[in-house]
């Protein structure tokens, strides 16, 4: 009886996990807040730091 609970547990969480990959809220805001030059996160709303000159 466990094994089965367990069984349909995993499976109802790897078709969560697919529905919500297809339909991932906030995708294209993530990419838009990457580098484009070097694919690091930028924080806040200033230059990139391999942007800067030091």
């Amino acid at each position: 009886m466990i094994f089965k609970i367990v069984t349909l547990f995993l499976v109802g969480m790897g078709i969560l996990a697919m529905i919500g990959k297809l339909t991932y809220p906030g995708k294209k805001r993530l990419e838009s807040a990457k580098c484009r030059k070097c694919g690091r996160y930028r924080i806040g709303k200033g230059p990139c730091p391999c942007q800067k000159k030091g």
